[in-house]
């Protein structure tokens, strides 16, 4: 699929908006409800649409939540969408908490090669301030039992907050010297009714400073086939990548090769722009499989050349919040 001069093979499916964490930076400060479960995307839902996309062109899926490990009887559906011949990349954002070794094994199993994990800081009293939970033991027990098991690369994806983590930043990237481990600094995004003041922003540049300012000056690594957006780093002799994602300081939307499907079944072509379009309720009236083709392919016609979030103005700020899209 072309959406200007860009090939979109990768599609971003989250399959619920629920959520065993309550992250400052994607819950919303003021009360919110979740999705009633009738609006929520069934799994033979998902898997038609994904089939559809794959005729298309989408080659890598990625399956994020919310948590997608909160979702019933998510192993099943994840062995039918492992079967979708055209599909060569298949990964999983998840929190790590409700992941056992069993269940990482099954993954591995089912052709699970990858996992990327969310993990803000190293001190177990800071991550029950950022996550509302206690749970930094079962996160951390699940990252080492994912690299024992053979899972490469292990991402860990850290949100840098000035006046919170970013005392941190260099214990996070000391983490590759010991371990092959990919972690990557992502900068803050404004989303929605955030509880996250802007001025706690850090940008790529001063995370940058800060590791380099005890490790010396960083490597760049060339990107492989299926990296993402990450600008790679490495640590002179570390085994791991440092990776700073910069949809502040420097956007890639340039290179975007991606479409999400939201768990309430509706396509959006840019995480930083509030169109969505709806093809769950097509589907669900019977539409058949050229026209829920044309809707892919039409939402994928408003995928834009850039986003305005520097803009500074409350209408450059998407009004959804992350767990109701899918990080």
């Amino acid at each position: 699929m072309i959406a200007g001069n860009r090939t979109i093979n990768y599609l971003r499916i989250s399959i619920t908006d629920r959520c065993n964490f309550r992250c400052k930076y994607c819950i919303p400060a003021s009360p919110f409800s979740v999705i009633e479960h009738k609006k929520i995307a069934r799994y033979e839902e998902i898997l038609k649409i994904t089939r559809l996309a794959c005729e298309l062109g989408i080659t890598k899926v990625r399956i994020t939540g919310g948590e997608p490990f909160v979702r019933k009887d998510i192993f099943p559906f994840l062995e039918q969408l492992c079967a979708i011949k055209c599909l060569n990349d298949i990964s999983i954002t998840t929190n790590g908490a409700l992941l056992t070794r069993k269940k990482i094994e099954k993954l591995i199993s089912l052709g699970i090669k990858r996992l990327n994990f969310s993990l803000d800081t190293l001190k177990p009293e800071k991550f029950f301030q950022i996550t509302g939970r206690d749970r930094f033991q079962e996160v951390w027990e699940s990252i080492l039992a994912s690299h024992e098991l053979g899972i490469s690369p292990v991402k860990i994806n850290a949100v840098v907050l000035q006046g919170f983590n970013d005392d941190e930043i260099d214990n996070l990237a000391a983490l590759t010297i010991k371990y092959p481990f990919h972690i990557r600094f992502i900068e803050y995004m404004p989303m929605g009714d955030s509880a996250i003041e802007k001025q706690q922003q850090m940008l790529t540049k001063d995370i940058q400073n800060k590791i380099e300012s005890r490790f010396g000056k960083l490597i760049p690594v060339k990107k492989s086939l299926n990296d993402g957006p990450a600008k790679k780093f490495q640590i002179p002799g570390a085994k791991g990548i440092i990776g700073f994602i910069t949809p502040i300081s420097s956007h890639f939307c340039s290179d975007c090769n991606r479409l999400r499907l939201t768990s309430r079944g509706t396509l959006r072509p840019c995480l930083l722009n509030n169109y969505e379009r709806d093809i769950l309720n097509p589907l669900r009236n019977g539409a058949s499989d050229d026209q829920l083709k044309q809707i892919i392919l039409s939402a994928l016609t408003k995928k834009p050349s850039f986003h305005n979030l520097n803009d500074h103005t409350a209408s450059s700020i998407p009004i959804s919040h992350m767990t109701s899209i899918g990080g």
